[in-house]
């Protein structure tokens, strides 16, 4: 089944007095959402307490729960000590991961702008099939890596490579996040096709069944001639991409995919406006 929720913590969680994410399970069930990506963007530092906490949490409100590795992972980088430490921060994601309940890791692979992009993504191979053993080593076999898209042109991450990273393991998903497609593509995410172009492109490289239960973000992305600037709301309407048609597409497919909204501040009422609008018109 369809999912959808916020990337960490909203404002609207805090208004209401939530200070802590073990207290967003009850919080998402409230106002109708089934998912929620925990952000560990600056590392992972979620208490014992907390992280007890919000399993059980979850697994009373049947929320679906994902964590967002952190940033400054570098698969792809020169220097063989960055790409050791990257695996290590998969595998500190994977240790709270296993704590939480959750079975999707979310992680950004690297950059290519001292080197040339084929010279990136093979270093970035090179990484994830060491980090894919190293998570079957240490007993996290069960838990799912997710390269993502990336939004700056100069970052590793076009949908394209984000295939050839999943075609690692079977057991890889990709994180379609397709306000970085739209800013890395500048503006291109209009209508049906553009969205069904992605699909066709994941079911081709993946198979059906990973390009129906992927893992996405979806958010409003201010961009430049250089991709990504910064995220938005659903509020703005000078930039792109809009959810109706990519929602089209998916039910039409009949896919499954996790859709974890990443506006700046009002992700959970943007998950909401999608989940509302996809069921509105596609049922």
């Amino acid at each position: 089944m369809i999912k959808f929720g916020p990337g960490g913590n909203c404002e609207w969680f805090k208004e209401e007095g939530n200070k802590t994410s073990d207290r967003m399970p009850a919080f998402l069930h409230k106002i109708g959402l089934d998912a929620y990506e925990v952000e560990c963007g600056r590392g992972v530092r979620m208490n014992d307490t907390v992280a007890k906490a919000l399993k059980a949490e979850a697994e009373k409100y049947n929320i679906a729960l994902s964590v967002h590795a952190p940033y400054y992972i570098s698969m792809s980088s020169l220097e063989e000590e960055k790409r050791a430490n990257s695996i290590r921060y998969l595998l500190e994601s994977a240790a709270l991961a296993k704590k939480i309940g959750a079975e999707r890791i979310i992680f950004h692979s690297g950059s290519c702008a001292k080197i040339a992009r084929e010279e990136a993504l093979r270093l970035a191979v090179e990484t994830l099939k060491k980090a894919q053993e190293a998570f079957d080593a240490e007993g996290y076999q069960n838990l799912i890596l997710c390269p993502e898209t990336m939004g700056k042109i100069n970052q590793l991450g076009s949908l394209e490579e984000v295939m050839k990273l999943c075609k690692v393991d079977d057991r890889i998903l990709p994180t379609i996040d397709f306000g970085h497609l739209n800013a890395r593509e500048q503006g291109r995410f209009y209508s049906e096709d553009d969205y069904e172009r992605v699909l066709k492109v994941m079911e081709e490289a993946l198979g059906s069944y990973r390009a129906s239960h992927f893992h996405a973000h979806f958010s409003k992305i201010e961009y430049t001639t250089g991709g990504e600037k910064r995220h938005l709301t659903f509020e703005d309407t000078q930039y792109g991409p809009e959810f109706a048609p990519l929602g089209a597409v998916l039910a039409r497919r009949k896919a499954e995919p996790t859709i974890i909204c990443e506006s700046a501040g009002t992700q959970s009422r943007d998950a909401l406006a999608m989940k509302q609008l996809f069921f509105a018109n596609n049922t």
